[in-house]
């Protein structure tokens, strides 16, 4: 059973690995630093390592997708995240092509009907 675990454990980090960039896009229509970005995503059910998400945040800017700004008001600084532009007309896309492969694969998995979850 232990490689069952394993393989579904491999298999969830690729799913969101592959997830994560349009789920932080989504956040970042209001200006967020990375912990509350973090901290957000956690209350909606979606746990970001830091050390996934500030990296992530570094490529997304340099791709231009994000604009940031440092806020030194605060005793400690913080960097704030928004998107650009160019981000929110990529978002966009990604929600519309995400959408579609969430139908499609609603499709597949509805019409496969031999495996079913635990809960049926």
């Amino acid at each position: 059973m232990s490689d069952v675990n394993e393989i579904v454990d491999k298999l969830l980090q690729e799913v969101r690995r592959g997830t994560i960039t349009i789920g932080v896009l989504s956040q970042l229509e209001q200006p967020k630093y990375g912990y509350s970005l973090v901290a957000t995503m956690a209350e909606k059910g979606v746990q970001v390592d830091p050390g996934t998400l500030y990296p992530l945040l570094r490529r997304l800017e340099k791709q231009g997708l994000l604009q940031s700004e440092w806020d030194t008001n605060e005793a400690r600084p913080r960097k704030y995240y928004l998107l650009s532009p160019t981000g929110k007309e990529v978002y966009d896309k990604l929600t519309t092509e995400w959408r579609k492969i969430v139908t499609s694969m609603q499709v597949l998995m509805d019409e496969g009907g031999e495996v079913k979850n635990g809960n049926d």
